[in-house]
């Protein structure tokens, strides 16, 4: 398969998505050459260690985005079942001595040579997939509550168990909350989805309240305050890293919470870092591109010329958006303190070539719509 792309392919494309996807990327590459080298002077003895690694998953990342360009979105479609399975397989081997890795009492990875593969973060985009195929041949069924509702309650409930074991519960809420949206966007009758969360919410409650870091970050959400060296040692740090920053920030590189004061500096708040070097203009900016990118995402679910193209064209944007948000709300305050990646920018490698690969199906979905040749 050819993979190069002439400017007069490239414009076949949504050239915002295209643009939005490649500037946050290769911020997130600065950023995270910024927020980590102290840390990586200290653990590795080299500054640019988490710079070179992320800097190799954005490459991959930009490749496996162009080879999804240039695949019909559709074949998507005819492996959907044999994709998800795939991806529930894969969940499971992380249990399995010897090729799952566990890091600080979750086990979330597959280990491979040089990296830790995360599935999770392919099972999101395989859910999307399987529920886009699925809605689209049940359209004249989703109203009914044992044909088009509680099938699809079931496998979810599957999918979230197994990302519970794991000690994922940021991604079993963001797989459960697209789900819901894709569902309701699909035709799903609001009185069903209202009684499933008055059934999940007491559930939630006791996964939160009955594990002991879960109700403490609770308790360091309500008032960080009463524990400013523990449990709300973390938010206040953000805070400060916000504060630092102002309107104009302290410049790039200049911030002083990434050493050693603001754990996960380069990951799950790798947007504090930013708040304190390029300060409210520069997370503003930032925001703006992410809505951007979610609303012609949106664009493209509602233009696409068949059902299935635009229940993954909103799938794909919605995953974004609520990650996107939640992230933000997260190092602002706004939500209980949980790890989720900032989509593009935070540093990991399973989770930027799978985001990349996703807004690659989007991209080539975008060259499909309603009046295009």
């Amino acid at each position: 398969m050819n993979l190069g792309l002439n400017v007069r392919e490239i414009e076949r494309y949504d050239l915002v998505i295209l643009l939005m996807a490649v500037a946050l990327t290769c911020f997130g590459v600065v950023m995270v050459s910024s927020a980590s080298s102290v840390v990586a002077t200290k653990k590795f003895h080299d500054g640019f260690y988490f710079l070179k690694r992320q800097g190799v998953y954005a490459l991959l990342g930009f490749g496996v985005m162009a080879v999804a360009m240039r695949i019909d979105y559709r074949i998507w479609r005819e492996y959907a079942v044999p994709i998800l399975l795939g991806c529930l397989f894969l969940l499971f081997l992380v249990f399995i001595p010897g090729i799952g890795g566990a890091a600080k009492g979750a086990s979330r990875w597959i280990r491979l040579p040089g990296f830790n593969f995360q599935p999770s973060e392919l099972a999101k985009i395989a859910l999307i997939v399987y529920m886009a195929y699925s809605l689209d041949k049940k359209q004249d069924k989703v109203k009914f509550f044992s044909t088009g509702f509680l099938p699809y309650m079931v496998l979810l409930s599957a999918v979230l168990l197994i990302l519970l074991k794991q000690h994922d519960l940021g991604a079993a809420l963001t797989m459960g909350l697209v789900a819901i949206i894709m569902l309701f966007a699909a035709g799903t009758r609001p009185r069903y989805i209202i009684a499933m969360g008055m059934v999940a919410l007491p559930i939630l409650y006791f996964l939160v309240m009955n594990v002991d870091y879960r109700r403490r970050r609770i308790l360091a959400y309500l008032n960080p305050w009463e524990d400013p060296t523990d449990t709300g040692f973390q938010i206040i740090q953000s805070w400060l890293a916000f504060g630092n920053g102002g309107v104009l920030g302290q410049g790039l590189g200049e911030g002083k919470q990434k050493m050693f004061y603001l754990p996960e500096a380069h990951t799950d708040f790798i947007l504090s870092v930013t708040g304190e070097e390029l300060g409210l203009i520069g997370v503003t900016v930032i925001a703006a591109m992410f809505l951007m990118l979610v609303l012609r995402g949106v664009r493209v679910a509602l233009m696409a010329q068949e059902p299935f193209g635009r229940f993954l064209a909103f799938g794909i944007a919605t995953l974004l958006g609520i990650q996107a948000f939640v992230n933000m709300a997260v190092v602002t305050g706004l939500l209980p303190t949980k790890g989720l990646a900032l989509p593009f920018i935070s540093y990991g490698g399973s989770s930027l070539i799978v985001t990349l690969f996703a807004v690659g199906i989007l991209l080539n979905i975008s060259t499909r719509l309603k009046g295009a040749p």
